[in-house]
């Protein structure tokens, strides 16, 4: 994942990226580059890397060679919010852009998250994932439903998780819980618990490449939407937090009614639209088994995704 940091005091003069990933070297200078174009004018820049590989440390340092404000910090490979805590400690900004390294974001879109933080009433915003499957395919026809899904609710809703693809927020979170799943929606909610507003920006898009089959992407739904039954007490935090308000099965059936008609353009999409749903139906109950009832711990539950690399 990549974090990008304005340094502290509010005065938005120095961008920090963090990236955390691990064994990405396909996709990680990918994702690098497409950083490197969009700071602002005026800006300074540093891109820290947080990972535990070899691989990623061989990628940074090439381009270390070349950009001497890019750096790699080793973490001990504990998980994914055990390296976000790190990076936490090693960044000096204010404002942080989180994206993923196997993602690409798009251009200006850093311009699109920063702009709102004029607003000192605005805590964190979020881009907007574009899927660069194929409609061809039932998996490739759901990235593509469920991304406007997505899209929809936060342009018509108050109430929303960032995308974990994309979003910024400010630098008011010292650290999250190790064994959280989605740390996106945990953080927004924190964010929101200090009292700031959330802002969509559709104009920040990122590009997306989602599983390419059905046991990755139920590995990965599994892992995004199980973050979202889980609870936490933040230390220095008077709320208690459950970001399951902000995503639940009931509220995914009714987000989904209008898309239901509106978006399959043929017989096929509309069945595959069907088994959408039904398998939907299948993966809560599952979450529901293994974080409910079974308890099941973050190691067992978080699981690397390869068709995504």
């Amino acid at each position: 994942m990549l974090f990008i940091y304005v340094q502290k005091w509010y005065n938005l003069s120095m961008i920090s990226v963090i990236i955390t990933t691990y064994k990405e070297p396909k996709t990680l200078p990918k994702a690098i580059d497409s950083i490197l174009g969009q700071v602002p004018e005026g800006k300074e820049m540093e891109i820290i890397v947080v990972g535990p590989d070899e691989q990623t440390k061989s990628v940074v340092q090439k381009f270390s060679s070349r950009y001497s404000f890019v750096k790699y910090v080793q973490d001990r490979g504990e998980g994914k919010p055990v390296a976000l805590n790190l990076a936490f400690e090693n960044a000096k900004g204010d404002i942080i852009i989180s994206t993923d390294g196997d993602v690409i974001v798009a251009p200006s879109a850093i311009k699109s998250l920063i702009h709102p933080f004029k607003n000192k009433d605005i805590g964190a915003t979020s881009g907007h994932p574009i899927s660069t499957n194929k409609c061809n395919t039932v998996l490739g026809y759901w990235s593509h439903f469920l991304t406007n899904a997505a899209h929809q609710m936060r342009i018509k809703k108050d109430i929303w998780p960032c995308s974990g693809y994309l979003y910024a927020f400010r630098n008011i979170i010292d650290k999250i819980p190790i064994n959280a799943l989605s740390e996106d929606g945990l953080i927004t909610q924190m964010i929101r618990n200090k009292g700031y507003l959330i802002k969509y920006c559709p104009k920040a898009e990122v590009y997306v490449k989602y599983p390419n089959n059905f046991k990755d992407w139920f590995k990965q739904k599994i892992r995004s939407a199980g973050g979202y039954w889980q609870k936490f007490q933040i230390p220095n935090d008077k709320f208690q937090i459950n970001s399951k308000k902000m995503r639940n099965f009931k509220q995914e059936i009714l987000d989904g009614i209008k898309l239901f008609f509106k978006y399959p353009k043929n017989i096929k999409e509309f069945f595959w639209t069907i088994l959408l749903y039904l398998t939907r139906i299948y993966l809560w109950l599952v979450i529901f088994w293994k974080i409910k009832i079974r308890k099941e711990k973050f190691k067992a539950i978080w699981k690397r995704i390869e068709s995504t690399k």
